[in-house]
């Protein structure tokens, strides 16, 4: 005689658990090992940085233009040359007087103007004489302090410099500070390494035309250097 499902209950649970846990197990899914997977990706990469042949006109076109990775491109600033028209060469003729460098104060000077952005163009300890001092300080001839200028210059050597950049001129001024030390703002050479004005350490073309009658009274047209600096497009946005 069959038997009925309702007279074995304890069977037909055992067996509703067993078809439960068998539906609802976790689906086990295996990966390939991870070496695989970086072989993929290297190959791709590949494909992407490695032109290959266009089978129509045996040509090498890549598969991306250049225009669709610009990461793969660094652009570095381009240098000016010398021949530049716009380039910013306004000039100026600074010279560190006997008292400064007699204190070492060469280095700390032309520190000021590299750090500044000007260019070094050229430089030369001298011994002037008197006449050519005399030629230099000619606007000041007939002061009562002239002779005693004349031989304040004379009691020493002199660094003679040209530095090139925008504004040189007007900015070397401000570099150098005030005439008088004493009302120099702290910041400037003066203003930091003097207090008379009979040792004001240094002395800096007032005016473009000055600057050219300066640097050709010191120095000769073979004695300037024409250089392009790396440092053009960090200091400058525009020639």
């Amino acid at each position: 005689m069959p038997e009925s499902q309702d007279e074995h209950p304890a069977r037909n649970t055992k067996l509703a658990h067993g078809l439960s846990r068998a539906l609802w197990k976790p689906l086990t899914v295996t990966l390939p090992p991870p070496i695989f997977l970086l072989s993929f990706l290297l190959l791709g990469f590949c494909f992407l940085l490695f032109p290959i042949q266009n089978k129509e006109n045996n040509s090498i076109s890549p598969l991306i233009s250049e225009s669709q990775l610009p990461s793969l491109h660094t652009t570095f600033p381009k240098l000016p040359t010398d021949s530049s028209p716009n380039m910013s060469n306004e000039q100026t003729f600074i010279a560190i007087k006997p008292d400064g460098v007699q204190r070492g104060l060469v280095g700390p000077i032309v520190s000021r103007f590299e750090n500044r952005g000007f260019k070094l163009v050229a430089i030369k300890l001298v011994s002037p004489s008197k006449d050519h001092l005399e030629s230099h300080y000619a606007d000041l001839k007939g002061k009562p302090f002239f002779d005693g200028l004349i031989q304040y210059m004379l009691s020493g050597p002199i660094c003679a410099m040209v530095w090139e950049g925008r504004d040189a001129v007007k900015t070397g001024r401000t570099i150098l500070g005030a005439t008088n030390p004493l009302a120099s703002a702290p910041g400037t050479i003066r203003g930091d390494f003097a207090i008379d004005v009979g040792r004001n350490v240094c002395h800096g073309s007032d005016s473009v035309e000055n600057a050219k009658k300066e640097i050709a009274l010191w120095f000769e047209p073979k004695d300037l250097i024409n250089w392009t600096s790396a440092q053009f497009n960090w200091i400058y946005e525009k020639a």
